[in-house]
């Protein structure tokens, strides 16, 4: 089939978010200016580069309590630092829990079970047992066409990696097996690994 997305699709889901998987998630923690902790889900999140490394994740829509955009590019911009934590399998309760809308004064932490401790590098919280986690400064947040789309980049300033995920000093993403986002209600979770060698 072919469409163009502004005709519509004509099936019974939007396809769109299918067609790119699987999507890591960056489970961001923020704090707003009020010091309430904040965490959310985002699978538009990704690596944009090494030297020095930084990251991306856009948030899509807005709140009835925030006058743009959510509560974590808003707590983002207000504050200048974001946290993304790694989200493993065993943490996916967790992780769709603090999905849930809530009003900004809510502290999904709390709201999904998790135990915080404190950032090293930035005034934020992150969460205690996930596999890793990665400081962040904000670079910049860019404004894309459509209502409340918003990309936040930041620069990674600190890096947590828990000691039982580290075998022969490489990070192996098979003992905590990261979750992906597929589309519609779906998600997949990594298991196995195979290499290729780049040609030079």
């Amino acid at each position: 089939m072919f469409y163009e997305p502004k005709n519509g699709h004509g099936l019974p889901h939007n396809p769109f978010n299918a067609l790119i998987t699987p999507r890591p998630i960056g489970w961001i923690s923020t704090r707003s200016v009020d010091g309430v902790d904040n965490l959310a889900p985002y699978s538009f999140f990704n690596g944009v580069s090494y030297e020095p490394p930084q990251v991306m994740f856009a948030s899509t829509g807005h709140k009835p309590d925030r006058a743009r955009g959510k509560d974590s590019i808003g707590n983002a911009i207000d504050t200048g630092v974001f946290c993304v934590n790694v989200v493993g399998f065993a943490m996916r309760e967790a992780m769709n829990a603090s999905s849930k809308p809530a009003p900004r004064d809510v502290d999904e932490f709390d709201l999904a079970g998790l135990a915080r401790t404190e950032c090293e590098t930035i005034a934020c919280s992150r969460i205690a047992e996930a596999p890793a986690s990665m400081e962040c400064k904000l670079v910049r947040t860019v404004d894309l066409p459509g209502e409340a789309n918003i990309v936040a980049f930041g620069e990674v300033t600190g890096i947590h990696i828990k000691d039982d995920c580290l075998v022969d000093g490489m990070f192996d993403v098979t003992r905590y097996q990261p979750l992906g986002r597929m589309g519609y209600q779906d998600y997949t979770r990594v298991t196995e690994l195979f290499s290729l060698i780049r040609p030079t």
